[in-house]
């Protein structure tokens, strides 16, 4: 990493280089009536956002055109999906990935896609992943937090795995509410709208999925399965920051891992800057993960585009030229198998 201001960085952020977004959330119409997310009193902040989330077409690109984003990989906006039941929740997985196929069918140079899978019935959830990526063209899959309070570590939830090693595709691990109980332990009492966001994107979520993460590693999953590569969001989920610590004390009650629980940030796992806009946590993941494991994100439109295209201003004096290129679109392009024409 360099300390100088990188002037060749500067001038091709400054003329527009090409950018892949990795988190970049979607709804639809029968996805909102399914869990009934179509009322006003049920997610509040989802209502507002409603009208850009719905869009997956020309208002999108319109929005990624002003500030400089190329392309997206868009996944569902799942909340309220593990209320379904599991009948239910495949059927609408499967409908919600016919809608997002006919997305990007239209905008196939703009837009790329996540599966959403129905992981109550993991075999069925398997079976759908190989039909979006065989015969959707999708990029992998998005799983949102626990499933009815379980972790993915569960053995019931192999065969999902299985088949992304097998279509060499990778898993972005999301965040998601809190189960009720660990909601009602943890974040009950402050006042109005603090436990909410305490909870989720102001503590919670970041909290559960980096401890979501370090289950899967310790589980020894990547052991199982040592050719599967999972994505975690926001620089890495508070994770870079406590890997020495955290790895040493795992490690030793782990002995039967193959390699050190740090070890697997550097084969199986990836990170991506969604909703972190400032340089320090990325200076971390920096020297904690390396670049070659970390891709560019916004977390639109829970994020605005414009604060992701500002935060590449505001570090590509921080990066090496390639450095810069892998962190915007290469390392995206190579995990994903994307050809697209950008420079």
């Amino acid at each position: 990493m360099n300390a100088a201001p990188n002037t060749w960085a500067l001038r091709d952020i400054q003329r527009d280089m090409s950018s892949i977004a990795l988190e970049e959330h979607f709804v639809t119409k029968s996805f909102l009536k399914a869990t009934g997310a179509d009322s006003e009193s049920h997610h509040p902040f989802l209502v507002q956002l409603q009208p850009k989330l719905l869009n997956l077409g020309d208002g999108r690109i319109a929005a990624m055109d002003e500030s400089g984003i190329d392309f997206q990989v868009l996944s569902l906006a799942a909340l309220g999906f593990d209320a379904l039941d599991s009948v239910t929740a495949t059927s609408v997985a499967r409908e919600v990935n016919d809608e997002l196929a006919d997305a990007i069918g239209k905008h196939p140079e703009r837009l790329g896609g996540f599966a959403t899978l129905g992981l109550k019935e993991p075999e069925s959830a398997a079976l759908e992943l190989e039909r979006c990526i065989s015969r959707l063209g999708f990029c992998g899959a998005m799983l949102n937090g626990t499933t009815d309070g379980l972790f993915l570590d569960d053995p019931r939830f192999l065969p999902v795995f299985e088949a992304a090693v097998q279509l060499k595709v990778p898993i972005y691990l999301h965040p998601a509410p809190p189960p009720k109980v660990v909601e009602n332990a943890y974040f009950s009492g402050p006042p109005g709208e603090l436990g909410q966001r305490l909870s989720t994107a102001g503590w919670g979520w970041h909290a559960e999925t980096g401890l979501h993460t370090l289950r899967l590693i310790v589980s020894g999953l990547f052991d199982k399965l040592p050719d599967l590569q999972l994505v975690i969001g926001h620089m890495g989920e508070g994770l870079p920051y406590a890997l020495a610590r955290s790895s040493g004390i795992l490690s030793q009650a782990a002995p039967e891992l193959r390699q050190p629980v740090a070890a697997y940030f550097k084969s199986n796992i990836h990170i991506t800057t969604s909703g972190y806009f400032s340089a320090p946590p990325l200076q971390c993941a920096l020297e904690v993960v390396g670049i070659d494991r970390l891709m560019f994100s916004v977390d639109y439109p829970f994020s605005p585009n414009e604060r992701g295209r500002d935060f590449l201003h505001s570090v590509a004096g921080l990066l090496s030229a390639e450095d810069m290129v892998k962190l915007t679109h290469k390392n995206a392009e190579r995990l994903l198998k994307l050809k697209l024409p950008m420079g």
